[in-house]
């Protein structure tokens, strides 16, 4: 990487560690009872398949825990690093894996990767364009490195370093947000689109760092500066051109990490974080009415929006507030009622981009086998990625070992799924803190995929 590139990437890690948390110190599993109490849950695993109204304070939850007959903790099998390009099969549950960049090494004619590493951008950010075909590679690539979606050879490289995210449903497409416009993209012919330009509006962002376009392609929520320099957010529609209400985000409570717009575009979600180091979350109408304030610290987070069976908007992630604290739960976003869908585990980040399988969610596991042998009661996964339905029945598929050792916030797993779910993609130092960090890609099948 560049020393022009370097800086930005180390402020933006920053800032994101500031925002988005680093890995948790849990407590000794055996003196959180009172966290599991009342809970139950019923595990299947396969292996190998691999509104209106007044703001209220949304509280309650729903899920029974029974476990009787958990799954064993599985040690993380020692194998050699593979090498770039290399395919191989986890030896515990068969699902192959291919490291698809390489550290330090070029990725053809005008790419090459920093030293340190070569990854996916985040858990929660499409990896993959809609119909799969490339795969894009963000942080120490200096810009944006392309890859084959399938066989993940290099394709091309554009030295782009602003906000840009897939579109869900048009494959060419990226959707861009400098800081004072916003820009359809395309980056195989490099060109841009201009469809949003405010005269009003400065310092606009994408989250930042974190946010998506609603699943239809539609809208997005933006972050800016309005004429008198006051931090707000609003709604945005790409495809009517229209803008919704401002959000005061300067008024609320504590500081702003980001906001996001809902998977069905009808809410943007904002989340702060009060002097105390409290995360709280608060729920908008996209015309700017709020419907819901979730007090309680980070209840969810490190999570992701999806559309429940019902139709309805829900944000999935990792609890760190009784009484579901450490647990990974679902919670409504119009009125706030929370479903637990695990025991309490070393869950660090929850991602739902299979957008195109909807009712899953694929989960990155950190902790390590020490902590987890002993932890009864406790969900019995550590550097694994486990994919989880979200109706709460416990079914699961535990599809591959992670082999990372967190040491800072690019070595964490982050898992995230291709849009059809049949791919997914994790960082990992192979069990090297401070070590050169690569990117891998699972292969799953799915009984009912078709061919």
């Amino acid at each position: 990487m560049s020393t022009l590139h370097r800086p930005r990437l180390i402020r933006r890690a920053t800032a994101m560690q500031r925002q988005l948390g680093t890995p948790d110190s849990r407590p000794d599993p055996g003196c959180t009872s009172a966290h599991v109490r009342g809970l139950a849950l019923c595990l299947l695993v396969l292996l190998p398949l691999g509104l209106a109204g007044p703001a209220t304070e949304g509280q309650s939850f729903t899920g029974s825990v029974t476990f009787p007959s958990r799954p064993a903790v599985v040690a993380t099998p020692a194998i050699p690093r593979p090498a770039y390009l290399q395919t191989v099969r986890d030896p515990v549950f068969g699902t192959p894996f291919t490291r698809v960049t390489d550290p330090g090494g070029r990725l053809g004619k005008d790419m090459a990767c920093d030293e340190e590493m070569c990854r996916h951008r985040y858990s929660s950010t499409q990896a993959w364009n809609a119909d799969q075909s490339l795969l894009v590679i963000t942080n120490g690539c200096s810009g944006m490195c392309f890859l084959d979606g399938r066989t993940y050879r290099p394709l091309f490289h554009r030295p782009m370093g602003e906000e840009c995210k897939w579109h869900p449903t048009r494959a060419e497409e990226m959707v861009c947000v400098y800081d004072d416009r916003v820009t359809l993209w395309w980056p195989r012919t490099d060109e841009h689109q201009v469809v949003y330009r405010p005269d009003d509006y400065s310092d606009l962002s994408f989250g930042p760092y974190k946010g998506n376009v609603s699943a239809d392609g539609r809208r997005l929520a933006l972050r800016a500066r309005d004429a008198t320099g006051m931090l707000v957010a609003f709604a945005y529609d790409l495809e009517e051109r229209r803008k919704f209400p401002d959000i005061p985000v300067a008024a609320l409570p504590g500081e702003n990490g980001y906001c996001g717009i809902s998977a069905t575009g009808r809410f943007v979600m904002c989340f702060q974080t009060l002097p105390t180091g409290r995360e709280t979350v608060h729920v908008f109408t996209v015309d700017g009415e709020l419907i819901q304030v979730w007090p309680e610290h980070h209840r969810p987070g490190h999570g992701d929006m999806a559309i429940d069976e019902d139709g309805r908007d829900v944000y999935i992630g990792i609890s760190k507030a009784d009484p579901d604290k450490w647990h990974v739960i679902k919670r409504r976003l119009e009125d706030g009622s929370v479903t637990v869908l695990t025991p309490p585990g070393y869950a660090s980040h929850a991602s739902v981009r299979n957008i195109r399988r909807p009712g899953w969610v694929f989960l990155s596991y950190e902790g390590s086998y020490d902590k987890v042998k002993e932890a009864s009661g406790w969900a019995p996964f550590y550097r694994e990625i486990v994919a989880l339905r979200i109706d709460g029945s416990g079914e699961l598929r535990r599809i591959v070992h992670t082999h990372n050792d967190v040491s800072d916030y690019y070595s964490e797993i982050h898992a995230s799924p291709s849009p059809d779910g049949s791919q997914v993609i994790w960082s990992s130092n192979w069990g090297e803190p401070g070590g050169p960090v690569a990117d891998y890609v699972a292969r799953i099948d799915w009984p009912d995929a078709k061919p």
